[in-house]
């Protein structure tokens, strides 16, 4: 028979399968994809001697007979061999998605990044591989696609060369097999299992099968005699049930006699028997009890082989009652006792590593797994219906990344550069100072994406900063940053201490545990390690600290110092405590011992304060002046309040003005005009910076009082070309 005529038999079989159920329109796109496919396609062979063909159509058989997918699937799996690497005529999107719809075509597009995904070190990490398999493949038709594609392979391993047959064994074993366990495809799972034993150890492999064989009709005599009584006393009781027997897979003979250290006859649960009552909710825990007490009843039970998955259910939510007993022919049998929820539940329910974190059923991936499960049991159940229903986001939560060696890291999704390094090593991370993500240079806050080759680069000048805690996202790093800030507080703190020792000295004051009190009343602190680390941080003045401990002295040295400063009779009782008393300070400054200060230059009318300074007397502030709160904040002993004696008299006082405006010709020569000659106020300097038709200038002028200064104001801003005339700071 030539490749044609396989071609045409294989097609015939799945297309009379699919028009069980696909409606005639759909049957002829199917035949449109046959066409198209073997156009394409041809008599091209895989190296291995199979028609390319012929592979598809057997791919597209188990995907319609065995996992029972839709149309898109099937044709998907028909075609998926179109862009074959060694085939000649090459497939554009454009022409694909014109025939058979963008569906399609997305669905071979996510079978392409997986066949993309190196699996050298699949065996050292296969749950992550499996997530990220998923990740990448998006849609899980694309999962499920590239399962049946597999599993043709596996059926036909024979033809392959035995390097070849290693690597696919150990990807199947470590990849597909568990996947599709995970997607409910239990049959499948124990093929590849099997499979993956009949070529890792044939003599294993086929012990097992030929005692299944020889077996055969003795196991199926036993069970029928095993439920006999079994069935009669459950009826006799009123129960509402099912029972049947299920044979372990040959993986799973095969692994339990090598665990167990155990012959293949001693294998206790080569197969179980199942019973499935029909209870009410309010009565399954005690119908389950009800008849493991009548089988226990009937058979002697193995105390040890218990398990009460009832009471206390498996974190998956599987419940049930295993007993083993001792059957006809002094044969060990387990018995499953359970409801027909529980045997749902542990038939479709999602195992623990695919529940949600809050532990909690019935998510939309859960429901999509029961649907897989039906079709499965059910052949006329369209699965495509679940699959359109809901999308496979159920890793939206992780990221997958390699490490330059290839070994593949799991990540929570919007992790960093520097969250991969500290995952690494708590080393690495501390010293990160950027990498590379697929060869291009990146950032710590780099965020990663699934598949992305990641090299940390690191410098030894390198410490852990307070501002990584704004994006870091994992517990492990966090923690590792704050640890490595604790150390660098306490060494911190050490100096903190050390200066406040020598200070305290310097002072010959007495540093105990009443001065650190007070020192932390005073800036609101709670421990004495934040205040050292603020005083060696630079952000505390050891002399803020001292003045708390010599107040009163400073407060009779600057009573003393006005003694000195105020002619006699002028000294008021200040109490320097904010009270009503004044210090009246008059316009004339002569032969009067305080100064007007630079920094603030008040005039007559200004709202001021006094200072006591050490040296050079009684400075006079605006109340505006930029350095009166730290002033007041820092020496309140100093200030005296003080006004203005009221007066008729005239003095001079200098003051600041900034002016602005349109370059015009002659404008300075007016503004000093306007000073001079109508305001009667006092030029003491210009200084005028013309650009680009524009000009700034700071004057220093002499007025008499505020009432004068704002005159000055007013006239000057009246000159044509002026746009703005304010008073400054200074």
């Amino acid at each position: 028979m030539d490749y044609k005529e396989q071609a045409y038999t294989r097609y015939e079989h799945l297309r009379e399968f699919c028009r069980t159920s696909w409606d005639e329109p759909t049957i002829r796109k199917l035949d449109e994809a046959f066409r198209f496919a073997s156009s394409v396609i041809g008599s091209k062979q895989f190296k291995t001697g199979e028609y390319i063909f012929n592979h598809s159509l057997d791919v597209a058989t188990i995907i319609a007979i065995e996992i029972g997918l839709g149309p898109d699937s099937v044709i998907t799996g028909m075609l998926h061999n179109i862009m074959y690497a060694g085939l000649e005529r090459k497939v554009t999107r454009e022409e694909f998605e014109s025939h058979f719809g963008q569906p399609v075509y997305s669905i071979l597009e996510g079978m392409a990044k997986i066949n993309a995904l190196g699996t050298d070190t699949v065996e050292l990490h296969p749950e992550n591989y499996r997530k990220l398999l998923m990740a990448l493949a998006g849609d899980v038709r694309v999962i499920l696609v590239k399962t049946a594609d597999r599993l043709q392979v596996m059926r036909n391993l024979d033809i392959y060369e035995e390097s070849t047959q290693q690597r696919l064994v150990n990807e199947t074993s470590h990849l597909y097999a568990p996947l599709a366990h995970r997607l409910g495809l239990y049959v499948i799972n124990s093929e590849f299992q099997d499979l993956c034993l009949k070529y890792q150890n044939f003599k294993g492999y086929q012990y097992v099968v030929d005692r299944l064989k020889e077996t055969k009709n003795e196991r199926e005599n036993f069970v029928a005699e095993f439920v006999k009584p079994v069935e009669k006393t459950l009826k006799e009781r009123g129960f509402q049930f099912s029972m049947k027997a299920r044979t372990k897979s040959i993986f799973s003979i095969w692994n339990k006699m090598q665990k167990k250290k155990v012959s293949f006859d001693e294998v206790m649960d080569l197969f179980a028997i199942r019973i499935i009552l029909d209870s009410k909710p309010e009565n399954e825990k005690t119908d389950c009890w009800t008849v493991y007490s009548i089988v226990t009843e009937q058979y002697q039970a193995n105390p040890e082989r218990m398990r009460d998955w009832i009471t206390i259910p498996k974190s998956n939510g599987y419940e049930s009652l295993h007993a083993t007993v001792m059957g006809p022919q002094g044969r060990w049998v387990e018995v499953q006792i359970r409801t027909r929820r529980m045997d749902e539940v542990a038939e479709k329910g999602l195992a623990a590593h695919w529940k949600y974190k809050d532990g909690k059923g019935g998510s939309e991936f859960d429901k999509w797994l029961a649907g897989i499960r039906e079709v499965l049991e059910n052949p006329d159940v369209n699965v495509v219906d679940f699959i359109d229903q809901f999308s496979l986001d159920i890793y939206k939560d992780e990221t997958f990344v390699f490490t330059p060696r290839g070994d593949l890291r799991k990540m929570p999704s919007g992790a960093t550069l520097l969250d991969f390094a500290y995952e690494i090593h708590s080393d690495l991370g501390d010293k990160c100072v950027g990498g590379m993500v697929n060869g291009r240079k990146v950032t710590l806050r780099y965020k990663l994406k699934n598949g992305d080759q990641v090299t940390i680069e690191t410098s030894n000048n390198q410490k852990p900063k307070i501002d990584w805690l704004d994006f870091l996202i994992t517990s492990k790093a966090k923690n590792r940053v704050r640890a490595s800030l604790s150390e660098e507080k306490k060494k911190l703190a050490a100096q903190g201490r050390e200066i406040l020792i020598r200070k305290f000295k310097n002072w010959k004051l007495e540093l105990n545990d009443e001065a650190i009190r007070k020192i932390l009343k005073k800036y609101e602190l709670k421990l004495a390690m934040d205040f050292y680390c603020e005083l060696a941080n630079g952000k505390i003045e050891p002399l803020e600290v001292k003045s708390l401990f010599t107040e009163k002295a400073e407060e009779e040295s600057t009573r003393r110092k006005m003694e000195e400063l105020l002619p006699p009779g002028e000294l008021r009782d200040f109490t320097f405590d904010g009270g009503d008393d004044y210090l009246i300070i008059a316009n004339h400054l002569k032969n009067i011992n305080y100064k007007l200060a630079r920094c603030c230059n008040p005039v007559f009318g200004d709202p001021i304060f006094g200072f006591v300074t050490i040296r050079d007397g009684i400075k006079i502030h605006r109340q505006s002046c930029p350095n009166a709160p730290q002033m007041k904040e820092r020496f309140p002993y100093r200030i005296i309040k003080a006004k203005w004696q009221e007066t008729t008299s005239t003095g001079a006082f200098l003051t600041t003005i900034h002016i602005s405006g349109t370059d015009e010709a002659g404008i300075v020569s007016e503004v000093s005009h306007i000073i001079a000659k109508d305001t009667g106020a006092r030029l003491r300097s210009i200084n005028i910076d013309s650009r680009k038709g524009k000009f700034e200038g700071v004057l220093k002028i002499s007025v008499y009082n505020t009432n004068h200064l704002e005159f000055l104001l007013h006239r000057m801003k009246k000159i044509k070309g002026v746009i703005s005339v304010t008073r400054g700071e200074t």
